[in-house]
């Protein structure tokens, strides 16, 4: 039977090293793919991951089992996150790229529609506040709750629904665009 988060904490907090491997087992890839969705690379959410769970392994005393394990990663994951996007818009970093569209495509028309929309994604994305990016990807490509998003981020429960409301409408202003030439080609 595998252990609960609330006793692979309490092991830790006892000193129990192993039980904390057991959590990043766990959540390591869900905290990576949160990150990714927030810096839109690789190499900075294998470092948010890094640090993350740095952190959380060295705050562990803090952690207060009103709020699961996962939001806790969560709030840990996506503060850093806002935090390095914070840093790159003070130092006006800018650029970030999707993966490449896969080169086996069937036709060199849907390679060129690929590429129009990874580009309006891409842009899309761009116009969304890291707050909106952390709600967005937290509520959409990771499944978490109202509350959980709110808890993650340290937000209400309104500012979490209206942080995920205006990020999609962002999202459909920009790839509307889009969706009208698919629908008239």
């Amino acid at each position: 039977m595998e252990a609960s988060d609330q006793d692979l904490v309490a092991r830790v907090q006892s000193g129990d090293k192993q039980a904390f491997r057991h959590l990043v087992e766990r959540y390591s890839r869900s905290v990576f793919r949160l990150a990714f969705r927030m810096t839109r690379t690789e190499q900075d959410a294998e470092d948010v991951v890094q640090e993350s769970f740095l952190r959380a392994y060295r705050q562990i005393h803090n952690y207060r089992s009103d709020s699961t394990f996962g939001t806790w990663i969560y709030r840990i994951a996506s503060n850093y996150c806002l935090d390095l996007l914070r840093a790159r818009q003070r130092h006006a970093v800018s650029g970030v790229k999707l993966p490449e569209t896969a080169s086996n495509a069937p036709a060199p028309d849907r390679l060129v529609f690929a590429g129009q929309i990874r580009d309006g994604i891409e842009e899309a994305f761009g116009t969304l506040s890291p707050q909106e990016k952390a709600a967005f990807a937290l509520r959409h490509y990771e499944g978490q709750s109202i509350d959980e998003i709110a808890s993650a981020l340290e937000l209400t429960q309104t500012a979490a629904k209206n942080s995920i409301f205006r990020a999609v409408q962002k999202l459909h202003r920009h790839l509307e665009p889009l969706c009208i030439t698919t629908r008239t080609s």
